[in-house]
């Protein structure tokens, strides 16, 4: 069966888009490879039609937990055997899921890279058959990378249990010394990239410097038609000028990470139907996001990086139509830009200090932690310990690149619950009746450890056991809570901080000069390229953010604000030009003379005269007036 069979039967496609069919042939030929695709570029279909025709597993490395559950359902619901593997789920289904890939018919297993070294997974891991292994968003792997996760250098051991499997390695963000660090950190067998071209010949990229934002949004969502997207840096802002756009009669939400799950949910189904035609949302609001026909994308402020403006910028104009990408700023935005990027060194003491401040709010002990996982609300432990989130962030990413912990993006956590009180106590326990009793026995039959340790749950799991609603369990877990028979973390959603050793004392913390360096001098490099391409006048946008992402080729796009502007020059010089030939025609004429019957202003009818004379086009006689010159 052909690729485009595969395609044709599974997803209903007639043909691929640009390169998809080069990467697969190149996957399917056993040849590893680094795909460069911009956002939306089809990446997924690249290693999900060569699993379906290979022998094996193919296994999928990816930081996107709510994109891995998204295409584990899509495909699912094709009727593909998929499953995902992350931080978000009990041990009991890591198992199930890791043991079917084992010894069922799974074709493919997304997997969170911190899950790559646990037990778990690495004792199942030599009997699986693995033909090909994927790695999306692969820039994490790159020290150069806007998105590094130390976790993802752990990804080139799976070649050591599987030396025959192919390597295929995907980003949209990469330049080109990080496109050779992920080969290398990947042990390629050989340098192979394929190159889709990041031009966007559809989306029109425009670079404001205005006084009221404000006013100027309001007339790009007045004059250009459709749905966008209005990206904001903090929450707050969000939420106030989606209310200021709402009283202007416009159809508006805002997104942001501190709204609940469902709430965030209901909002974006809302936008993706066309319920609602502007999302006024942070960088939390996008990724994974299919909606074809945004009109525009609107940046309230510079990003941090040109990467995250690509990827953000590029979520309009997904169907080839006309589409805008705006970027609007004010001279205190770039001073704050550098004020940022200096911000996010703090002194290394004080990476230390926030190191001992988390490890106390999470109630780690010295010599304790290691491979474990934690609820982290970074907000409410910048509010308790009186420190602000940028620099708190920051420190955690250096922690990171150091390998001592790593903070995990929000994602789905299932509940969790400790026993407080012995064994024999729970038999004297006279509560609840017999729907607690039949609870109890479903607990203690289901999960071992939980009197020494927390331990994952499933509600719904429990329910099945013990023959009692999910309601009714969770009101019985919430009454042993309170009786303090039971320490019980509900479900929730939120970000996850993972320890990838044991908690350190203080004085034994290094924090690698070089590593601080490193990181310094990437973000140096990231926003300059940022501050110029907000500043830049001559040089088409387009051709800015293809050059950056190694594409020396790149040529002008012609519809951005710089190429507009250059070709309105060029339309006002000739026409100019023109009327200085029809004044000159039949006629000598000074200087004076020909601006006064040219008319417009001085200076710039002088001007292009001195370079008519120097193009040769009219010349001065010896009596110093001007004339054609035939």
């Amino acid at each position: 069966m052909t690729p485009e069979a595969v395609l044709k039967q599974w997803w209903g496609y007639e043909a691929f888009r640009p390169k998809q069919r080069e990467i697969i042939d190149a996957v399917l030929a056993g040849r590893d490879t680094l795909a460069l695709m911009p956002t939306g570029g089809g990446k997924s279909l690249t290693y999900q039609i060569p699993a379906l025709m290979s022998e094996g597993l193919t296994i999928v490395v990816t930081p996107l937990i709510a994109l891995m559950k998204d295409q584990v359902d899509q495909l699912t619901r094709r009727g593909i055997s998929a499953v995902a593997v992350h931080s978000g789920m009990d041990s009991r289904r890591i198992e199930i899921a890791l043991d079917n890939c084992t010894y069922g018919d799974v074709k493919l297993l997304y997997i969170a890279s911190e899950r790559l070294t646990t037990d778990a997974f690495r004792v199942r891991l030599r009997r699986m058959k693995i033909a090909i292994i994927a790695v999306d968003e692969a820039h994490c792997i790159s020290q150069w990378g806007y998105d590094f996760r130390p976790s993802y250098l752990r990804i080139a051991e799976l070649r050591e249990y599987a030396p025959d499997a192919t390597v295929l390695a995907l980003t949209a963000s990469a330049t080109g010394r990080v496109a050779r660090d992920i080969m290398f950190h990947l042990g390629f067998r050989g340098e192979h990239i394929i190159r889709t071209s990041f031009a966007r010949p559809n989306l029109s990229y425009v670079v404001r410097e205005v006084e009221d934002k404000y006013e100027h949004i309001l007339r790009i969502l007045r004059n250009v038609e459709g749905s966008g997207i209005v990206y904001m840096r903090t929450r707050e802002a969000c939420e106030q000028l989606a209310e200021k756009l709402k009283a202007d009669g416009i159809s508006v939400q805002f997104y942001h990470a501190g709204l609940p799950t469902m709430e965030r949910s209901i909002r974006q189904d809302e936008w993706l139907a066309g319920n609602v035609r502007v999302m006024v949302a942070t960088n939390a609001f996008g990724m994974g996001i299919d909606k074809a026909d945004v009109r525009f994308v609107i940046h309230y402020a510079p990003c941090d990086s040109l990467e995250a403006y690509y990827q953000e910028a590029g979520r309009a104009g997904r169907d080839g139509r006309r589409s805008y990408a705006v970027m609007l700023y004010t001279k205190d935005d770039l001073e704050k830009l550098t004020f940022f990027f200096k911000a996010e060194f703090p002194p290394i003491e004080d990476v230390k200090r926030i190191y001992e401040l988390v490890c106390s709010y999470l109630q780690v002990a010295i010599g304790d932690g290691a491979g474990a996982s934690f609820l982290f609300n970074i907000y409410d432990f910048c509010h308790t310990m009186h420190l602000s989130y940028g620099r708190v962030t920051s420190a955690l990413k250096i922690l990171e690149l150091n390998g001592l912990l790593t903070l995990l993006d929000e994602q789905d956590n299932p509940a969790r619950l400790m026993f407080m009180c012995s064994r024999d106590a729970l038999y004297k326990l006279n509560a609840g009746g017999n729907d607690m009793d039949a609870l109890l026995r479903a607990i203690l039959r289901t999960y071992n450890g939980v009197f020494t340790t927390f331990r994952y749950i499933d509600e719904l799991l429990l329910a099945s056991v013990a023959n009692l609603t999910p309601e009714r369990v969770h009101d019985l877990l919430a009454m042993l809570w309170r009786m303090r028979v039971i320490r019980y973390i509900p479900a929730s959603r939120s970000p996850m901080l993972f320890f990838d050793s044991e908690r350190l004392p203080t004085a034994d913390v290094y924090i690698s000069p070089d590593s601080y360096s490193r990181r310094y001098d990437i973000a140096l490099e990231r926003t300059q390229s940022m501050l110029r391409y907000a500043q830049n006048v001559d040089e088409c946008r387009s051709s800015i953010i293809e050059h950056y992402f190694g594409d020396e080729e790149a040529q002008p796009c012609g519809v951005c604000d710089v190429c507009l502007a250059r070709r309105q020059r060029k339309t006002d010089t000739q026409t100019l030009d023109d009327a200085i030939i029809n004044a000159l025609d039949g006629s000598v004429l000074s200087v004076k003379e020909l601006v006064a019957k040219v008319g417009g202003k001085d200076s710039v009818v002088v001007d292009r005269v001195d370079k008519m004379v120097a193009e040769g086009k009219i010349s001065l006689d010896l009596s110093g007036k001007l004339k054609i010159n035939r």
